[in-house]
């Protein structure tokens, strides 16, 4: 059995079972001979024979330790009872160092009435130093007695210490975590965005221009095919997002949803829906498209997305066009739109798309620009290196 799955099976076992090797040790080891005698000595009294009340409290104080993580101020309570009949009676055995464990796990796990318990401790140890003076010689100082309550005292300290330690590791990692959620969140809003605002603004351009082709029968039907084929279009794509969210959700493609294609496959679908709307797209296509590149084949499919969506909006019925290239330094990405209308993408909605593919882009380190053109037109482009993210 190697030592990882030694490891692992030690760890899965219950807390009280891992730590009842060490309280078992503790109690024989006080039963060896040449070890009876060294353990802790308060007070002055000389160091008694082991006899049946030795075996009740060297087993209080190294059994109780089992409980010291489930049920610490049960622990803490039994180790010092046993601990004060270790030393009343003078056996000095071994176990009595295993108060201030028990101060350490009670300081580190105790989670109610932590107070309470350092008044009450406290409370204890004057009658059991006065006990241990009238008992003893007198040769006790209180000096010792109150240098063995400041030992005490550190050692709940220390474990105080690691309870403030693990909480700050947990306000770490749920600020992680809320990180997490926040750009999760952001992350689909940008999908809900690209994926509803480009169906829908083709849908609506769509439907009105249905309105004016009530003479016209043939047109008529072919306008409200696109917009149904628009509909099911964004239906198949946002049950695609949902699968996305919810890793798991089915086997396969979800009910009623197109297969996913390669990119150049989608992108066509984009241009064909634009085309649809009434939006005349040039689509050009260089170079050989590598094996599906994952994350690099998203982001080329929501630029291109995008921008058609901002020429319908902004500058419906220029001739746009669409050019990918294909290269041994990655993948570049082109669309460009005629007319003025497209300057006011970036100072109105579209601006928040731009936007947010300029963060896709820089994600896979590669290169984003868009802007309006010398000539009057828009363009949007994004390399993507060879070797993005996959």
């Amino acid at each position: 059995m190697s030592l990882q799955r030694v490891g692992r099976t030690w760890l899965g076992l219950h807390v009280t079972l891992r730590d009842l090797p060490f309280g078992a040790l503790l109690v024989a080891a006080s039963f060896v001979p040449a070890l009876r005698g060294n353990g802790t000595e308060l007070g002055d009294l000389p160091t008694r024979a082991f006899d049946a009340l030795a075996v009740l409290a060297v087993g209080t104080e190294g059994l109780s330790l089992v409980l010291r993580r489930r049920r610490p101020a049960v622990s803490l309570a039994l180790v010092a009872a046993g601990f004060a009949l270790d030393q009343l009676r003078g056996y000095h055995s071994l176990a009595g160092t295993a108060l201030p464990l028990a101060l350490i796990s009670a300081g580190s796990h105790l989670e109610r009435h932590r107070r309470t318990a350092v008044v009450l401790l406290s409370a204890a140890y004057p009658p059991l130093a006065v006990a241990l003076t009238r008992l003893g010689s007198g040769t006790e100082t209180p000096t010792g007695f109150a240098t063995f309550y400041l030992v005490l005292a550190a050692a709940w300290g220390a474990g105080a210490w690691l309870r403030s330690t693990r909480a700050a590791e947990d306000g770490r990692r749920e600020a992680v975590a809320a990180e997490v959620r926040a750009a999760e969140r952001a992350r689909i809003a940008r999908e809900l965005h690209d994926v509803v605002t480009h169906h829908v603004t083709a849908m609506v351009i769509q439907a009105e221009a249905a309105r004016y082709l009530t003479a016209d029968p043939g047109r008529l039907e072919q306008s409200l095919t696109a917009v149904s084929d628009t509909g099911r279009l964004a239906i198949a794509d946002l049950r695609h997002l949902l699968d996305l969210l919810h890793p798991g959700h089915g086997t396969g493609p979800a009910a009623g949803a197109e297969p996913r294609t390669p990119v150049v496959g989608r992108v066509r679908t984009l241009v064909e829906q634009t085309r649809r709307a009434g939006q005349p797209v040039e689509f050009t296509e260089q170079g050989t498209p590598p094996a599906p590149a994952g994350s690099a084949d998203l982001v080329v499919h929501r630029v291109v997305q995008e921008s058609l969506t901002n020429a319908l909006k902004y500058a419906h019925g220029s001739r746009t066009s669409v050019r990918i290239r294909y290269g041994g330094e990655g993948i570049t990405v082109e669309v460009s739109t005629d007319g003025t209308g497209t300057r006011a993408a970036v100072a109105t909605g579209g601006g928040r798309g731009l936007a947010g593919l300029r963060e896709r882009v820089d994600v896979l380190g590669g290169e984003f620009s868009a802007g309006p053109e010398p000539d009057g037109g828009f363009t949007v482009r994004a390399h993507l290196p060879a070797g993005a993210a996959a």
